[in-house]
């Protein structure tokens, strides 16, 4: 690490503490040299592994991009795919691994996209999945009717008080 003074090529680390979400470490320094001090940020690289064997940094923004265009004409706000990019990102960090295929990043944008917009969803579903014809959209309408079947039961289930006799 090069002091951003006097840019000699050794520190000594004060103080360390681990940022309020954990993706980082937060590294208060001291230059050996001027003893000025600086803080830096440490942060794993999270890296996707695309078809061809490509490898690049994870882009929260490149998730967004992606999903705003399925969500054209939609009423999505930035807000909204500015969550939905956080917790693809957190998703895909869970993993514990350093590198991820890109299909593993596109199977974290499927559930919270499904929530966010039904339609959007068979939009980036239609591509992510590669649908070939109209049965592969109506066989995906038809599993997302039965879900909304069953987690309205759910919701019915919980709802009713259980009673004994």
């Amino acid at each position: 690490m090069h002091c951003p003074y006097c840019h000699h090529s050794d520190s000594r680390v004060l103080d360390s503490r681990v940022t309020e979400d954990g993706a980082s470490i937060r590294r208060r320094r001291q230059c050996l040299s001027c003893q000025r001090r600086f803080t830096t940020v440490e942060q794993m690289q999270l890296m996707v592994v695309k078809k061809g064997d490509v490898v690049e940094p994870f882009s929260r923004d490149k998730v967004i991009n992606g999903v705003r265009k399925a969500c054209k004409g939609r009423p999505v706000t930035d807000k909204q795919l500015a969550r939905l990019g956080q917790t693809v990102e957190d998703t895909v960090r869970a993993t514990g691994q350093a590198e991820v295929c890109s299909e593993d990043v596109g199977v974290a944008i499927l559930k919270p996209l499904s929530e966010l917009d039904a339609v959007a969803y068979l939009r980036f579903a239609s591509v992510y999945k590669h649908y070939q014809c109209v049965d592969d959209f109506l066989a995906e309408i038809a599993r997302m009717k039965a879900e909304q079947l069953t987690d309205s039961d759910e919701l019915v289930d919980s709802a009713t008080p259980a009673t004994t006799s």
